[in-house]
């Protein structure tokens, strides 16, 4: 068993262990206290993003899409809570704070005429898609400025104006994200595929613990979608993470009314979804509150030359919450996916660009709207995530949070894929036309048979909120147990003879379910690869932030993991092997203008275990080699910024620079006697630096900001003689933007028309990048969307142009797969 502590000596961890010890046995010398409430109309309908503030304080919160606000972190005593409507004045009204309470102070507005349109509009929202705080980047209640991390945040809100329906559209207003692989629904890892900083990461956490999707994520039950920047094992492990970071899915939860909404939308390529919001009180106490999101879709392919392929999926999420007293809470929820659909054309690349004649995509002859492929080759998949969490308030600023989750995944059916052959000369097709140079394309299957993947993770936090001696202090303690178990069975073939590019449809259309499957009854298939891994992980985190002073504040953390591999089949026998690491993360922030201007900086870690490998021995007989267990890869961030809150919230901004190094890579044994015997030595390293900056601006009454840009500098730095020096083709576009600009009318007769436009670019990337293999490149792409809106009383009428100008362009790593064409839908949205 080995110990890894990444650029820690041991003094220094005892410093780092005393320090945050000591922290949880200081008594509580005083307690802070909070305001929270609604603001809704007569009518009881929330009032989204009105803002509420402390006077005197620059304490402050928006309501957000349940009118629902809370200000957190007041010291005991009297203050005036001003509500803020712009165009209308400031309500004020005074509060009494009390030690550890938390003080409910609702308000309803009058049915003035004039004031009931403007809020029903939602116009009027003050930088309405700005979330500036979160209890899952830190496992701790942190604003935004608080927060030595970074992160963007994508709230339904926004979702709902771009008439968004899937995670995977949802990225795309992530400053540094891109999507890289699109969601083959097979059991365990068939989500999509992103990238951030270099490194790929999938969206495998929901609420801050495992939520795995093996499919399209339907954003029916999404609150917000969280993007965490950079290594983030000491919070979150490393198994549903990536160097890069990870995406957290925060689900809706139950309030305290009935309402809802239902929403029917429509459009190009077949496309139908009927959704429903439903909340409602079970009780008349209010102590049990039900909501149930849920929704259905069918859509084609935009590929309908061949056989045209199709999504279906349902999406069913309830949840439940009961509140037995003001301390207690107890949350049970659920999400069920189903989904029948065809694998989207992915192609991959498995001979050098040389042989293939081609570097770029359009030199390959394919048509854009060719699928190569027949009917029949379906998938059956299902995803079900089951989430239980009971919430206690020990005492004045500590509180308890016991969470359990379990996944399953499962996956049944065909997984076809292509990819392209070396060129012939000429070729005669069987009517006799004659074609000049041009390669063939491969179809293949990966087929899944009764896979099935689940995770179980139980999780303690203990959370704390207190002053030592003057000075604020906020502390996580938790206890983790994740177990991941693989049941999976993977089989294939390639299909029949290669086929040439530019024939008519019918030469494709052969690959298809019924001539597959008689090719499997007919004899085994090519390949087999089971996968039967079982894995536990019991770890142990703590995090402390501490006021120094009331513009500076330290924040250190450490985990510490136990690794248990108990082995199985992957593909062949796997070795089982127990492995120990430990995780630090430190930070710093500075506030030279209180609540508006931070200056930040981070350490940041992770680890992933690469498992066994072949190595080459010197010290035994000569040209042997022997199965070695891995140690940990370690990757180290270092990072600094500055995040702004200013104009009196109208601008949120942060910028800043990421250093990444992994160390203790697997590569290929350079030396001559140990390349003849295909051994490895764990001596790689991968350096990934950059800068990212992210906007949400609200300029004037209306009119609202949603922006960023990224650039990335990846390249692995000892490698393989084929690499080293070279971008790796995980890492994505170097170069990332994205924009949002809408504006409603907030006043006047046509008041709550609204209007969208933005888009994303993205600069050419390399998904075959080596020596041996060439380079590969797929376009740069500038994709634009437009949307328009109109909201009058209870309903809503939307419409919107995804790829405006119809480009044609890819995403990939390793492979390439083209993207819908332009696509119109329209959407109309009764709420109740």
């Amino acid at each position: 068993m080995k110990s890894y502590l990444p650029h820690l000596t041991s003094q220094q961890l005892t410093v780092l262990l005393v320090f945050l010890l000591s922290t949880l046995s200081l008594s509580v010398q005083a307690q802070r206290g909070s305001v929270q409430g609604r603001i809704t109309t007569i009518g009881g309908q929330p009032i989204i993003g009105v803002s509420i503030g402390i006077k005197g304080t620059g304490k402050g919160a928006n309501t957000d899409n349940n009118g629902s606000y809370r200000i957190a972190g007041l010291q005991p005593g009297t203050y005036t809570l001003g509500v803020r409507l712009v165009g209308y004045g400031t309500q004020e009204r005074q509060v009494e704070v009390a030690a550890g309470q938390a003080s409910t102070q609702d308000f309803q507005l009058t049915e003035n005429t004039e004031q009931l349109n403007e809020v029903v509009v939602e116009g009027s929202a003050f930088n309405k898609f700005a979330r500036k705080e979160s209890e899952y980047v830190s496992k701790m209640p942190l604003k935004n400025l608080e927060n030595p991390q970074v992160y963007a945040t994508v709230g339904k809100e926004l979702l709902a104006e771009q008439l968004v329906y899937t995670v995977d559209d949802a990225v795309r207003n992530a400053p540094g994200l891109q999507r890289m692989w699109e969601a083959t629904g097979r059991s365990g890892d068939g989500g999509s595929y992103y990238s951030s900083r270099g490194f790929i990461v999938q969206s495998q956490l929901r609420n801050g613990i495992a939520g795995i999707v093996s499919g399209t994520t339907d954003a029916v039950n999404l609150e917000k979608l969280e993007v965490i920047k950079g290594p983030s094992a000491t919070l979150f492990g490393s198994s549903l993470t990536s160097y890069g970071g990870l995406i957290n899915r925060v689900t809706k939860k139950a309030y305290d009314h009935f309402g809802g909404e239902a929403t029917y939308a429509g459009g190009s390529f077949n496309f139908n979804r009927l959704s429903l919001d439903l909340n409602t009180p079970l009780d008349k106490e209010k102590k049990v509150l039900f909501r149930l999101n849920t929704a259905g879709s069918y859509e084609r392919n935009f590929q309908n030359r061949g056989y045209q392929g199709f999504d279906k999926n349902l999406a069913i999420a309830p949840t439940l919450t009961y509140k037995p007293t003001d301390r207690l809470t107890i949350n049970v929820d659920a999400e069920l996916y189903r989904t029948q659909n065809v694998g989207k054309q992915i192609i991959f690349f498995y001979f050098p660009t040389s042989a293939l004649g081609a570097t770029r995509p359009d030199q390959l002859n394919l048509d854009y709207r060719q699928s190569y492929m027949g009917s029949g080759l379906t998938q059956n998949s299902h995803s079900s995530n089951y989430f239980a969490q009971i919430n206690y308030q020990l005492a004045p600023g500590f509180t308890s949070s016991t969470n359990v989750t379990h996944s399953r995944s499962y996956s049944d059916g065909f997984g076809p894929y292509f990819y392209v052959t070396p060129i012939a000369d000429s070729i005669t097709t069987g009517d006799n036309t004659r074609l000049g140079s041009t390669n063939f394309l491969t179809q293949a299957d990966q087929s899944t048979g009764d896979s099935r993947a689940t995770a179980t993770e139980v999780q303690q936090l203990f959370n704390g909120d207190f002053l030592l001696g003057t000075r604020r202090n906020r502390f996580v303690l938790g206890f983790d147990y994740l177990r991941i178990s693989n049941n999976q069975n993977f089989f294939g073939s390639t299909f029949g003879t290669p086929v040439a590019l530019g024939l008519s449809d019918q030469a494709y259309t052969d690959f298809n379910g019924a001539a597959l499957q008689a090719q499997y009854a007919a004899g085994p298939p090519q390949f087999t690869y089971p996968l039967t891994t079982k894995i536990n992980t019991y770890s142990a985190f703590v995090s402390d932030v501490l006021d120094l002073t009331d513009k500076l504040s330290v924040l250190a953390a450490l985990r510490v993991d136990r690794y248990d591999n108990q082995g199985g089949l992957v593909g062949t026998e796997a070795t089982a092997f127990k492995q120990t690491a430990l995780s630090p993360k430190f930070g710093l922030v500075f506030q030279p203008v209180k609540d508006k201007v931070a200056l930040f900086a981070n350490y940041q870690n992770s680890f992933r275990s690469p498992g066994t490998y072949r190595a080459y021995n010197t010290l035994a007989l000569p040209d042997s080699t022997e199965q070695r267990i891995a140690e940990l890869e370690q990757a180290n961030q270092w990072e600094g910024g500055v995040k702004v809150d200013v104009l009196e919230g109208k601008l949120t901004a942060t910028l800043s620079y990421y250093n990444i190094e992994v160390k203790n890579l697997l590569r290929t044994d350079p030396r001559p006697e140990a390349a003849a015997k295909f051994t490895q030595t764990q001596d790689g390293t991968q350096l990934s630096k950059g800068v990212e900056l992210s906007l949400v601006a609200n300029p004037v009454q209306g009119f609202n900001i949603v922006g960023g840009f990224a650039y990335n500098n990846s390249k692995l730095t000892r490698s393989s003689s084929d690499t080293d020096g070279l971008r790796p083709t995980t890492a994505s576009s170097p170069y990332l933007a994205n924009v949002w600009l809408s504006y409603r009318l907030p006043v006047g007769v046509l008041r709550g028309i609204g209007l969208g436009f933005g888009g994303n670019y993205a600069s050419d990337n390399k998904i075959v990048n080596s020596v041996s293999q060439g380079t590969f490149t797929l376009p740069a792409y500038t994709v634009l969307n437009a949307s328009v809106f109109y909201d009058w009383q209870r309903f809503r009428i939307s419409g919107k142009v995804d790829n405006l100008t119809n480009e044609h362009y890819w995403i990939g790593y390793t492979t390439m797969n083209p993207q819908k064409l332009r696509s119109f839908v329209g959407s109309l949205s009764y709420k109740f």
